[in-house]
Order: structure tokens, then sequence, then C-alpha cells
């Protein structure tokens, strides 16, 4: 791995323990008109084991974003990542009339998880009883940021019918927002206002504690305001929040969301590492386990001479 100024070896790692992985576990959902699969990561040992939720981008599905539930489960967390309704993998054609709310069956998707806990548990040789369901993340990437953040307190208007409800849910303590749409209106792009209404978030609830994980150089279609529109869930939204920018980093933010997949266009292993070092210190600290590498991520990222990015906090 190429050196750096920030030494990412100076984020101290609990030790890697194997992956206990399993998939598709298939829940039923009424009216979701699919059934919900979903793949649960975990490692084989230890207990008393924190929960993140992992919300896909727009077209992946429950195989996405090893490089980050790899990590996070060879480390302590138990990883779930459901594939919501937008997935390539299913093939929803674009007339049918759940499109419109595919925004918020994502966000259903994530709470029907949550509720069938006892289910997915009970899936995974070995994992009964080894749970903390007290200690439970939201954490998504891109679309999925936006379902992730509406667990936190972000509100959507409904491009259907205007409404801007409250989908909160208390039972998440924490959150990881990367690379996460910022307001919508007169900052999108018109290919963005006709194909996608529903980026339109208020921010103002987002109250949970979370962490936002941003690239200066994702220059988004999406958008007209370029790469700091990005950084709207930390600058807009209320309480807890630290935001890390990433230099030179574009949507994928090295590549998490696949080993090989295409849609990398800034490949830079070294800046996934940082990613996945980061997003789990600020997990551990930010569910109450342990402060310690939090505390040494802030420095590194202080201290480094030429460092990968800049970490912020309000």
């Amino acid at each position: 791995m190429p050196e750096s100024g920030t030494s990412i070896t100076e984020i101290p790692l609990t030790e890697a323990t194997p992956v206990i992985s399993v998939k598709p576990v298939v829940l039923e959902a009424r009216g979701r008109g699919e059934d919900l699969r979903v793949r649960i990561s975990a490692p084989a040992t230890g207990s008393e084991l924190p929960i993140i939720l992992l919300a896909h981008g727009h077209g992946s599905s429950l195989d996405g974003y090893g490089p980050l539930a790899d990590f996070w489960a060879s480390h302590g967390f138990v990883v779930i990542q459901p594939t919501h309704l937008d997935s390539r993998t299913v093939g929803l054609p674009q007339d049918d009339p759940r499109v419109p709310r595919i925004w918020r069956s994502r966000v259903e998707d994530m709470k029907h998880v949550l509720d069938q806990l006892d289910v997915l548990e009970a899936a995974v040789p070995g994992l009964a009883g080894r749970l903390d369901r007290t200690r439970i993340a939201a954490a998504g990437h891109s679309f999925g940021g936006q379902t992730a953040g509406s667990l936190l307190g972000l509100r959507v208007h409904d491009p259907v019918d205007g409404r801007l409800e409250d989908l909160s849910d208390t039972r998440i303590r924490a959150g990881v927002l990367l690379a996460t749409a910022g307001r919508g209106g007169a900052d999108l792009t018109p290919f963005a206002a006709e194909h996608f209404p529903f980026i339109n978030p208020d921010f103002a609830n987002m109250a949970t504690p979370a962490l936002v994980v941003a690239g200066d150089k994702d220059d988004s279609p999406l958008t007209v305001r370029g790469p700091e529109w990005m950084y709207d869930p930390y600058v807009l939204s209320p309480g807890d929040k630290s935001l890390l920018t990433l230099f030179g980093a574009e949507h994928s933010l090295g590549g998490i969301a696949g080993y090989e997949v295409q849609e990398t266009t800034d490949e830079n292993p070294e800046r996934v590492a940082l990613v996945q070092r980061v997003t789990w210190a600020y997990l551990r600290h930010a569910l109450g386990i342990d402060d310690t590498a939090w505390a040494a991520a802030r420095k590194a990222l202080s201290d480094g001479t030429n460092p990968l990015g800049r970490l912020e906090s309000k």
C-alpha cells in the first residue's frame, strides 16, 4: 500500500476474525410485491455484537459493498444488507406503479429488517444470542445514504402527494452517510428533477448522530452545485455530526461499492482503507463501545503532512 502523510495504521483495529455470511435470507413482505432478500454477515466469534443496516446505492443489491461489509463484520459488527426494489436484480420496469415511491419502500425495507431480527439471527449458524440490539446503526451510499438518513430523521418531500413525513426510527442510534445527495429544488439539474424527484430532502430534523463522508471531486450530474452538494447532510442537519472529506475522491470514494465493479471511477485502495477504518472507528464511538480508534483517526487526519482527507465535527 502506498505511503502518505496520513498513516492509516495509526487508527488501531481490533483483531480481525473470520466472517460467516448467509444469503439470501428471504423475508415475506406483504404489500411489497416482492419478498425481501437479505444478506447477513457476522463475525464467527464474539458476543454483544452491534448491528449495521447497510442500504445499497441505486441498482445495486445485497451482493454489493463487500469492501465495507466484509471489513465491518470481520471487526465485530453484524452487517445486514437488504436488496431494495430499484436493484437491477429485481428488474422492476419504469412504468411499475411502485417506482414513484421506491425511496419510501427502501426505508420500509430497513424497518422490516429491524422487525425481523429474530428470523435473521436464526438464519446464521452460531449467531443466536450474540446480537446487541441496543446498538444499531444505519449506513448507506448514494441513494442508500438518503435511505439511511430517513431513519435518522431526514424527511423527503414526497413527489406524489407533497407530504413531508417523519420516517425516523428510534432503534437507530447512529448513521454513516456516504456520498449522499444534498438539497433538491433549484440545486438539481433538469435531468435530476425530472427523473429523480424524490431527491428533495429536508435535513432540519436529522438529529441522530452521524458521520457524513464526501469526495471533493464528486461532481454529480444530478446537481448544479458541484461536489459541495454532498456536504449538505452535514452542514444542514442539527446535532452531533462529523464530516470526512476525501481529497480527490469521486462518487465511489475509491471503490467502496465492490471489489471489481465497473462503477468505480477513482480506484484507490488506500482511500478505501481510510473509509473502512474511519467509519468503523466512528461507529464504535457513536454507539458507545470505545473511543480509542476515533480519537486516533481525528489525530491522524489533523497531523498528517499530506493527508488523504479532512475530518471535522460539530
